[in-house]
């Protein structure tokens, strides 16, 4: 679906106001993109190690306080 001219050119307030941001701190979409590097890219799994620590885990009893008396 194609828009008219007059169309085209609209921006909303809040693509203007993310526009004005960025041109007032260039290094911010540098700044985000080594936030979500941080916090959501990974390291690829090792599946070996990943499966042994799987095994060494020690089962933890139903209820934790209960003693075994």
């Amino acid at each position: 679906m194609k828009f008219s001219k007059q169309f085209s050119l609209y921006q909303s307030e809040a693509t203007q106001f993310i526009n004005g941001l960025k041109e007032a701190n260039p290094h911010l979409e540098q700044g985000q993109r080594d936030g979500r590097a941080l916090l959501w890219d990974k390291a690829p799994v090792d599946l070996d190690n990943q499966r042994r620590i799987a095994e060494a885990r020690v089962k933890q009893q139903a209820y934790v306080y209960q003693n075994k008396n």
